[in-house]
């Protein structure tokens, strides 16, 4: 617990046994749970998961952003942790960022791996699609967002009765924070480092980003 309030970590994960390591290696005695979605494996992510006690939820629908909807089903944490399970996020920072949640009572807070340009760590096609998609959402829906494509959120599960998120893919990163925005929570954007991934790649950059595309214009036509 912080302050109080019980904590929960929700991480989708598709193999990634040596990212979850890496995570696990982190002091977690502040966590009050740990939720792992595992979205159909075929390496040891679930024993690693189990290793560690966490509660390892099965998806058979791929998917990044169904994975997050069954573990925020799941989770019964005051504040949310969200974030992949490969690594690249730094955990150590989250502990900051849900302390500004509860003294600050800010509704979602999302790490900004963009902050100081580009990441060492980030390929420069993932950098200038990163570039690209926050200047749409910065057009269409957030004015001031800085880094729309993030990973890791920190966030009040109360807000989780009242945005409505639909995205089965990738999208689901910008989604989470146009709703959270539409909605006029207090988002606030902080800077955090992004570390070089553990495992294989699983962005498919041009399929996934078209598909970003197409559900950011489809959610500026239609609602």
């Amino acid at each position: 617990m912080i302050l109080d309030k019980k904590i929960s970590l929700v991480m989708p994960c598709y193999n990634e046994e040596n990212g979850l390591r890496l995570i696990f290696n982190n002091d977690l005695s502040w966590l009050d749970e740990i939720i792992v979605v595992d979205n159909n494996s075929t390496d040891k992510t679930t024993n690693v998961a189990r290793e560690f006690n966490c509660s390892v939820i099965e998806e058979k629908q791929p998917g990044y952003g169904i994975a997050y909807q069954t573990g925020f089903k799941e989770a019964t944490g005051d504040i949310i942790l969200a974030m992949d399970g490969d690594g690249t996020y730094p955990l150590a920072v989250a502990y900051k960022f849900i302390n500004k949640i509860i003294q600050q009572d800010i509704d979602f807070i999302s790490g900004n791996r963009l902050s100081h340009g580009k990441p060492q760590s980030m390929p420069y096609l993932n950098y200038f699609g990163n570039i690209f998609f926050t200047f749409i959402v910065r057009l269409f829906f957030i004015k001031n967002c800085q880094d729309s494509q993030s990973g890791m959120w920190v966030f009040k599960r109360a807000i989780l009765n009242k945005i409505h998120l639909t995205s089965a893919g990738m999208a689901f990163s910008q989604e989470i924070k146009i709703e959270v925005a539409a909605n006029k929570f207090r988002f606030v954007e902080l800077p955090i480092e992004y570390n070089k991934r553990s495992g294989q790649v699983k962005l498919r950059c041009f399929q996934d980003g078209f598909k970003n595309l197409v559900f950011l214009l489809k959610r500026k036509c239609f609602t």
